[in-house]
Order: C-alpha cells, then structure tokens, then sequence
C-alpha cells in the first residue's frame, strides 16, 4: 500500500511556520493509521526524508538526525527518489502516491512547487498552479474579484516610478507577492511608501498599496471544496501584545502552534446579513479562482456593514484545521477529504493534441526563416 507523503518547508519566508504545519499534519495522519512519509524542503531546495516522531525544534538548527536526502524527477517515470541521483545511478522511487503540501507562502504556495508536481505526475492536495499563481498575487487577484463584481478595497501596483495613488492615505503597503502578514506595512505618505521598497526585502519583487482603514477588522473562514464547497463558521482574529496597527505576523504565528493558538472570537459575533453577504462572496469567487483542497478567505469588515473582499490563502497556516467547529471534524479527517480529492481530481491538463508533425514537415528550411 502507497503512503502518503507530507510535504513542508520550502523556498519561502514562511518556511518555519510550513514545518509547523506539516509536522501537525504528519502527526494527525500518523495517529490515525495512515503510512507517511514527511518531506522536508530545506532552505537551499534540497528534498529530505524526515523520521515521523520528529519535533519543530530539531529543524532550529539545521537537519533533524537520521534524515536521508531524496531527489524529485519530471516525467514518465517522475516522482521522489531515494538513494543516489543520475540516471544510471541505483536509486528507488518513494512509495508515494499523493503528497499533502503544507508549504506557505514562495514556491511552495505560487505555483512552482505545484506544477513540479504536475510535471512529475505526482497527485497533490491544495490548489492548482493555476489557481496557486493566482492567490499569491495580490494585483492580479483584485482585478480578477473585481471584475466579479466583488468588493474589494482599491490596491493598486507601487513601483519608483509612482506619481500618484488616487486616493488620500494613510496607505497599508504590501508585498504582491507574498503572504497575509509579512512585510506589510502603514505609512503616512507616497514619499515613505516608495522609500520602503528598498528597506523592505518582502517588496524586492513587487508592490502594491491600499487605503488604511483602522475601522476595519479581520474576518476570515475555510472554504474546502471535497465533495462539495462548504464553509466553515466566520472567525474573526484579535491582535495579542502587537503595538502595530494590522493584524501582524507576531499576532498570528509566534504562539507555539501557529494560527490555531492565535486569539480569536470564533465563531464571530456578526450580523446574519454580513455573514450570507460572505456566503455569497465565497460562492461567487469559487469557480473563477478554483477552490481545492482548504483555502482561508479573508474579509475585512465594519461595525457599519461594510464588507470587502481582502485575499485568499491558498495553503493557510496549519490548513486551517482549528475552524472546523460545527460540526467538529478533526485534522486528520480533514486531510483525508484533501487526499481523496487529490486523486479524484486530476491538476493535469497536458495535451499535444494537434502536434501531429504537419507544421514540420511542410515547414521550409529553418535558415529560411531567419533570412
């Protein structure tokens, strides 16, 4: 029988908060009798077969103890190897036939991890390349929503060249492509925004920047998409000792487990009207964007009633495993749902369909062409 392989860690700033994850995905699986193998993917992109009991403190320093390096392989025979790589070299493929991706944020969470994968022929929980690019870009993904006819706040790209925003500030500035909380910014003016694209490494490969609303607050639910979308109840996060003005990466993550320890009211004490109005969103949203596995979208909300779509995280910190409530489904359930789906539903969709050799044949010489 296959196992099943966890994958966490990755090319990313959220690096550490993935070993959480994936380690609490290692264990519920674990417990529940299920085969695994964890992956760890080291800060210099090498893939490591990882002991199941391992703890997040021996990652703190480097490699836990009795780990084996593997190597990933494209193609018909693609998958994750153990032994020495090369083609001619004595090596094993792992006996993997899904992996769950707990990697936040970077490769793991754009699409390049993901369409590795495709590319190997490997079936992987969480979303697609398609819809993984599209979640981590900030820019991309307003316009997308809004053209849905979806409320968002207006974001617009922040570049040196920037004259003008269109709107009064304070600004919140944010990484385009990056995760929920690290490196965003509030700034007073255009002049300090544009200055916090060389001090801030989180905006090196791009921008964008929105209107502060301090009478905004957080709302946020799970949305999963086996067998058929459902929603978790609404929470809404609460900062905890953060003297900065947004709900910051400290808030959400430096407590032990990640989010699940976060502060919270859960379920929220909203209105019913904002609560369908999310419910409609998340509907609207769910074909266009290609909700798999558990994405955690998040909202921002006023005591007035208004609502406006914020983003989606398309692998969100401990897979949102703690707002299942009601009714209560447990992690290792959950991860059970994201793995059938994952070999139900093919990521896949190559096709040469056409390239029958006709071009080439009729096709002049290629010194021809460049004449």
């Amino acid at each position: 029988m296959a196992a099943v392989g966890v994958v966490f860690g990755g090319l990313s700033p959220e690096h550490d908060i993935s070993i959480l994850t994936g380690l609490q995905a290692v264990r519920a699986l674990s417990a529940s009798g299920v085969v695994v193998r964890p992956i760890y993917w080291n800060k210099q992109g090498e893939f490591y077969l990882i002991e199941v009991g391992v703890e997040a403190k021996d990652f703190a320093d480097g490699l836990p103890s009795k780990s084996s390096q593997i190597s990933l392989r494209l193609g018909a025979e693609g998958g994750f190897y153990t032994g020495a790589s090369g083609l001619l070299s004595k090596s094993k493929r792992l006996d993997v036939d899904v992996v769950v991706n707990c990697c936040h944020g970077g490769a793991g969470e754009d699409g390049s991890l993901q369409g590795a994968f495709d590319l190997a022929g490997i079936s992987y929980t969480g979303p697609t390349a398609r819809a993984a690019a599209l979640g981590m870009d900030k820019l991309a993904f307003a316009g997308v929503v809004g053209d849905l006819g979806v409320t968002v706040l207006e974001r617009v790209l922040l570049d040196a060249s920037t004259k003008a925003l269109g709107f009064d500030g304070p600004y919140i500035v944010k990484p385009r492509y990056g995760g929920s909380s690290l490196g965003i910014d509030v700034v007073e003016d255009l002049a300090t925004a544009k200055m916090r694209l060389t001090s801030n490494v989180h905006l090196r490969f791009g921008a964008v920047v929105e209107p502060y609303r301090p009478d905004l607050f957080d709302l946020q639910l799970a949305v999963r998409s086996y067998p058929e979308l459902t929603m978790s109840p609404l929470e809404r996060p609460h900062k905890k000792g953060s003297k900065g003005e947004i709900l910051s990466y400290k808030d959400k993550y430096i407590a032990g487990e990640g989010m699940a320890t976060a502060p919270r009211e859960l379920p929220a004490q909203v209105s019913g009207d904002i609560e369908k109005r999310v419910h409609e969103v998340v509907h609207k949203i769910s074909d266009a964007i290609g909700i798999r596995g558990v994405f955690r979208v998040d909202f921002l909300a006023s005591d007035d009633g208004e609502l406006y779509l914020n983003e989606v995280n398309t692998i969100p910190g401990s897979l949102s495993h703690y707002l299942w409530i009601s009714p209560k489904v447990s992690f290792s359930d959950q991860l059970k749902l994201y793995i059938e789906e994952a070999k139900r539903s093919p990521t896949r969709y190559a096709t040469t369909t056409g390239a029958d050799g006709t071009v080439l044949r009729s096709a002049s010489s290629v010194a021809s062409k460049l004449a």
